[in-house]
Parts: C-alpha cells; sequence; structure tokens
C-alpha cells in the first residue's frame, strides 16, 4: 500500500476514536481536555484530505483503491463529527442540521457516481472547497463551545465563542444547500448536453442508414 493510500486510512481510524472522545466520561470537560482532544484530532484529520491527494498526484500514485477511499473518508468523517455533535452538543446541532448535511454530501457523491457512468466528471467546485472550510471550522467551534461560551482576552473583552460557533453553523447550512444545487445545475447541465450529442449522433446515423437503403 502506497503512503497516499496509507495516510486516507489513517483518516478513517480516526473517526471511531473521535467518537470516542466525544462521547465517552473518560476524560473531563472541566478544564476542556475533552473539547481540546477532539478539536485537534477532527483538525489533524481534516489536514490529511489535502495531504493525502497531494502526495498522489506528486509522486504518481493514484490508484483506484485511492479514488474510492478517499471520498468515503471525507464523507464519513463529517457524518461521525455531525452525528455525534447532535448528542455532544444539541444546543447547536439539532438533529435537522446532521441530516442536511449527511444528506448533501451523499447527494453530492451520488451525482458523481451517475456522471462519472455517463463518461464526465464534475470537479469540486469553489463553493464545494469554501464549504468544507466552513464545515471544519464549525465543527471545531461548536465542540469548543460546549466547554466555553466566552474566552477571556482583556480585562472586560471576551472572545464570542457562541456567537461565533452558531454563526458559522448557520453559514455552512446555507454554504452546503447552495453548493449543493450548484453542484446540480452543473449536472443537470452537462446530463443535457450529453443526451443531445447522443441524439443528434443517433439521428445522423439514421440518415445514413437511410442514405445507404436509397442507394441499394
Amino acid at each position: 500500500m502506497n503512503l497516499p493510500n496509507s495516510i486516507t486510512l489513517i483518516r478513517i481510524c480516526s473517526i471511531p476514536v473521535l467518537i470516542w472522545l466525544l462521547s465517552s466520561s473518560r476524560f473531563s470537560s472541566a478544564h476542556g481536555e475533552k473539547e481540546i482532544l477532539a478539536s485537534a484530532l477532527f483538525i489533524a484529520a481534516s489536514i490529511t484530505d489535502g495531504i493525502d491527494g497531494y502526495l498522489a498526484r506528486k509522486r504518481g500514485q493514484i490508484t483506484t483503491m485511492g479514488i474510492l477511499l478517499d471520498p468515503l473518508a471525507d464523507k464519513l468523517l463529517i457524518a461521525a463529527a455531525f452525528v455525534t455533535l447532535v448528542q455532544f452538543n444539541p444546543r447547536l446541532v439539532p438533529a435537522w442540521i446532521a441530516v442536511v448535511i449527511i444528506a448533501r454530501e451523499f447527494l453530492v457523491s451520488g451525482l458523481r457516481g451517475i456522471a462519472a457512468s455517463e463518461g464526465f466528471t464534475i470537479e469540486a467546485s469553489d463553493l464545494g472547497k469554501l464549504k468544507m472550510f466552513v464545515q471544519i471550522f464549525s465543527v471545531v467551534a461548536v465542540i469548543l463551545d460546549h466547554r466555553w461560551r466566552e474566552w477571556p482576552l482583556y480585562h472586560t473583552y471576551f472572545f464570542p465563542v457562541d456567537v461565533i460557533a452558531r454563526t458559522a453553523i448557520w453559514f455552512m447550512v446555507a454554504l452546503s444547500l447552495i453548493s449543493a444545487a450548484d453542484y446540480f445545475i452543473g449536472f443537470w447541465n452537462k446530463i443535457d448536453r450529453q443526451v443531445a450529442r447522443t441524439r443528434r449522433r443517433a439521428f445522423i446515423l439514421s440518415r445514413r442508414k437511410k442514405q445507404n437503403a436509397a442507394l441499394i
């Protein structure tokens, strides 16, 4: 197994550890150990998403296994994080938000699968890339908000963790829906063009058959 695929597998293996950290009573939230450890693990796992892809391209190690595992690892990490946050911090992440986020991820995966079967690809859009960054930021903010609503900075000044976490979650939901619509429109346009080309090809072939029949 090559290095990029090994990194992807490490990301997948970090998922049950993240769930355990957030769900277990072994670590106390009194001083924020649980929140800090879970945030650090999630950030590290998210960073590996860019590292494995970069190494695969640079080292010429793009494999079928990597193409399968990389998006699967991303979807599992996000799904696991939001499902666990429904229990960990339901004040900020109610169940319907987790359903929307997870449904969006699998909708885009389904569209890409259909596109691949039709012979074309749907590239990651700028909205999709921004959505991924906002997801990482919002998950970390919600985890930290479980312990700290505010961070004291200087005298009477505080860093508003709760306000930032709420804003990040709602922005992330809106961005997820907008980027899903963007992917769907791009997919539909390509399907329309493909169908038009197929019909035109069939029409040309049918005309040629008629002309050949007339010549005979």
